[in-house]
């Protein structure tokens, strides 16, 4: 189907839960292309994979094939999806929390193979629940590896677990990814609890780039060389080939000894979504635009966390961060509980906004606030929500959220 993407749906939780391979079952895509991902068998990156969500509406079965499994009949179009595969491991939950300002929905995976929960399966499920997503599907995988016993006493922690984080109604769909079993459940339970959110096109056009990269093949000519590409998503507004677009933060350049962020300016010369070329694009799904920028400028995500928009029209680049901060009570991802301290001058956090991931050192504080100088800069808006990570033995762990001030 020829159509955009109506929803960015993520697939999280804990490494080695079978993300890829549900992504791979339900796209006919494997996400892990980069040759680091290949080579170490784990999502580093952000993988995407767009899905056709359709229905049988003789044996009233939801399905992402191109014939209903049971009758073999024509199917009935209901949506199309894009499926945002994020990392798993503790090391790259900077990627995962950037992740989760596209998502409109997520599936959790949880390994029925393991107890519930696995440090990472607590971490992304704080993640969404402070990034302020709520419909959310559980995907009890590897069945197949486990007998029934253990799989009813794995389904029995896992609601446990839901309930304690306020997700005691997101429902429970155990599946086997690798021998594809039970899929039309979960799909069905993806069009029942994740539904299309409301879009506006008619504000100014936002898009949050997730990744950037060069298209250009090794020894490609002069001539036939291709613009830098940024890949993301669209949260308002439309994009419109030949329009002319700003990219902030944008490039660092030294001036009087300091280091100073100007933003890019471009046209984007051609739109792709949904695996095909467009003249214009809403929001809605993932979408790449490709730009007249030189591709080195965009190679190997140097632009992710970046925003675009229309000349003038964005929000402000800031150098720092005035937070109206939020602790939680525990730190999530270590497996003691460990209590959260509270923000101590000096301190060097993460902080995610938008899709940017950077970090940022305590310099003022006040009850309730901190101000923090960033390392890298982030373009947002007063009243943005970002989440905060300290290191915690060798990890930036998930300690609460700040709003923007």
């Amino acid at each position: 189907m020829e159509v955009q993407p109506a929803i960015n749906i993520g697939m999280i939780g804990h490494v080695d839960h079978g993300k890829t391979t549900l992504t791979e079952r339900l796209s006919g895509k494997w996400t892990d292309t980069h040759s680091e991902e290949i080579k170490r068998g784990i999502t580093i990156r952000l993988g995407y994979a767009d899905i056709i969500i359709s229905k049988c509406t003789k044996c009233r079965i939801f399905t992402t094939k191109d014939k209903c499994p049971k009758c073999g009949e024509p199917l009935e179009f209901v949506r199309k999806a894009s499926l945002v595969d994020a990392p798993g491991h503790e090391s790259l939950m900077a990627t995962m929390l950037a992740g989760t300002t596209i998502m409109d929905g997520a599936l959790l995976l949880i390994s029925a193979a393991e107890h519930c929960p696995q440090p990472q399966t607590r971490e992304h499920l704080m993640a969404l629940k402070i990034s302020g997503i709520r419909n959310l599907v559980v995907v009890q995988n590897k069945i197949d590896l486990v007998t029934k016993e253990k799989a009813l006493k794995n389904y029995l922690q896992i609601q446990e677990f839901l309930k304690s984080e306020g997700y005691e109604k997101a429902p429970i769909i155990p599946i086997s990814a690798k021998h594809n079993i039970n899929m039309e459940a979960l799909i069905e339970a993806i069009e029942e609890n994740i539904p299309t959110p409301d879009r506006d096109p008619d504000k100014d056009p936002m898009m949050f780039v997730a990744r950037s990269f060069d298209i250009n093949k090794p020894g490609t000519k002069i001539d036939d060389i291709k613009g830098g590409v940024l890949g993301g998503s669209l949260k308002q507004g439309i994009l419109k080939v030949g329009q002319e677009i700003e990219i902030r933060p944008g490039y660092s350049v030294e001036e009087k000894n300091q280091r100073v962020w100007k933003p890019l300016f471009s046209t984007i010369s051609s739109i792709i979504t949904g695996s095909r070329q467009v003249e214009s694009v809403g929001p809605g799904g993932s979408i790449a635009i490709q730009t007249t920028l030189d591709p080195s400028i965009v190679k190997s995500d140097k632009l992710t966390g970046s925003v675009v928009g229309i000349k003038g029209r964005l929000p402000m680049v800031l150098n720092e961060l005035t937070l109206e901060v939020h602790l939680l009570k525990r730190v999530v991802g270590t497996k003691e509980e460990l209590a959260v301290e509270p923000v101590k001058m000096a301190e060097s956090l993460m902080l995610n906004v938008n899709s940017a991931a950077t970090v940022g050192i305590v310099t003022q504080l006040k009850k309730n606030t901190a101000t923090c100088k960033l390392r890298l800069p982030v373009c947002a808006d007063k009243g943005s929500r970002v989440t905060i990570s300290r290191m915690i033995g060798n990890r930036f762990r998930l300690i609460g959220y700040g709003i923007i001030k």
